[in-house]
């Protein structure tokens, strides 16, 4: 039995539905920022609990358009070192300077202490990371640390579709939230993104840097520094078929991260720890290699003698230590570093079966238990 590291869901109704949707484009010539993406953005708001969504073209983009808007040019940015690439060169292309900060080895999201710490007379705001769609109850934290010093609050949530704390949703806890819907998400678009925001002036600002900074659609006004960061009607049915399937699919992650929690709670590995109040969609089942196992020659195993593929870290290496932000490395950052270099991702989907998921745990079993 083959156990792939993520799978794709698109019934067969979605996908007649999309073909419908995509032929009625075709028909109309409306190829983008038509009806279906405007459908995208209302239903996307309700789910997420957000008085905007606007529809963009990646989920880079949906982080580099609220840097834009709130004026970070020539500014400082904290950013989260265990991060995707895209996280630092949002902020970096949007003209900030950045200032990576550590984690918090138990949340994997940013330290309140060291955010604290790290905040200087020229910062003006903070990413936050929900990194495998986990938001941990210190995000209360970083709220209050970024009201006390008349700081911004940015999520980066292109993990958390569907995530909450305390009933709260994802993107909702700072002053803009930005998702991605790259083909790995829990919602694949193929591509595209969408930002969040309670901020009528940022969604207004973001409505006009998507179109090439236009002042609307039917004018050749120029009047800001845009791009096109438009979402096409094609992407946008696609990833409106996944929205409405967003609580089955993620309902059925965490069954299978259940499963995982009770087959594991003597080991192996370890997983890390969600708290009761925080509702994770398990985008990435986080577990931690006991301090004796190797990664690469773990997952060579897993792949070669039980065809299991464990998914990409989140993430393999830390952004203070990659080559293109090495102008912003400023020493080390511990709790990254550790954290990078010890944890796994076991294999979950909205089609994992139990079978496949007891497998796993077996075959992890076997590789590391002597």
């Amino acid at each position: 039995m083959r156990v792939p590291a993520a799978a794709i869901h698109f019934p067969e109704e979605d996908r007649q539905q999309i073909l419908r949707q995509i032929d009625e484009c075709l028909q109309s010539g409306q190829l983008t920022l038509g009806k279906i993406g405007k459908e995208l953005e209302a239903e996307f708001s309700v789910a997420h609990a957000s008085p905007h969504a606007i529809a963009v073209s990646s989920g880079t983009s949906a982080l580099e358009i609220p840097l834009r808007v709130l004026g970070c040019e020539g500014k400082e940015v904290l950013v989260q070192a265990n991060s995707f690439f895209a996280t630092a060169a949002a902020a970096v292309s949007a003209g900030a300077r950045i200032k990576f900060v550590d984690c918090d080895p138990a949340t994997m999201s940013l330290d309140p202490a060291a955010v604290e710490a790290a905040i200087g007379p020229n910062t003006v705001g903070v990413i936050t990371v929900h990194i495998g769609g986990f938001i941990p109850p210190a995000i209360r934290d970083l709220q209050r640390i970024c009201a006390d010093n008349g700081l911004w609050l940015v999520e980066d949530a292109a993990h958390a579709h569907g995530s909450s704390l305390d009933g709260e949703m994802a993107g909702t806890f700072g002053i803009a939230g930005s998702f991605s819907f790259y083909p790995t998400k829990v919602i694949a678009g193929g591509e595209g993104g969408m930002i969040v925001t309670a901020d009528d002036a940022i969604a207004e600002e973001a409505l006009i840097y998507r179109d090439q900074g236009k002042a609307s659609f039917l004018t050749n006004d120029h009047t800001r520094l845009g791009y096109n960061w438009r979402m096409s009607e094609p992407h946008a049915a696609i990833a409106l078929a996944q929205l409405r399937r967003l609580d089955e699919f993620v309902a059925h992650r965490r069954r299978i991260a259940a499963r995982y929690d009770a087959a594991l709670v003597d080991g192996p590995v370890t997983p890390l720890a969600i708290p009761s109040n925080s509702f994770c969609n398990y985008y990435k089942y986080v577990a931690f290699l006991p301090p004796s196992a190797d990664r690469t020659t773990v997952k060579k195993r897993l792949r070669e003698e039980y065809e299991i593929g464990l998914s990409g870290e989140v993430y393999e290496q830390p952004l203070h230590l990659q080559s293109v932000f090495a102008p912003f490395a400023d020493g080390p950052l511990p709790g990254a570093e550790e954290l990078c270099a010890r944890h796994i991702c076991l294999p979950v989907s909205a089609v994992m079966t139990d079978e496949q998921a007891d497998l796993v745990v077996e075959s992890l079993q076997s590789v590391l238990v002597p």
